[in-house]
């Protein structure tokens, strides 16, 4: 995995999971209850694909 401060803005659930150690479901679960809001992109399946801004994630990992 590159350094976080190169990755694209906006990261995909299997970058983060893998950058967090985390499963994509919990991923998913943090998203519904507010821990780490997903932006949804796309339409896929009405709903759109999640995407996570980098600096959320930076945040995240800072605490």
């Amino acid at each position: 995995m590159p350094e976080l401060e190169e990755l694209p803005e906006l990261l995909t659930i299997k970058q983060v999971a893998k950058i967090l150690n985390v499963h994509t479901e919990t991923l998913r679960r943090w998203d519904k209850i507010g821990k780490l809001k997903a932006i949804r992109v796309g339409v896929r399946r009405g709903v759109g694909d999640r995407r996570y801004r980098k600096e959320d994630i930076l945040k995240l990992i800072a605490k």
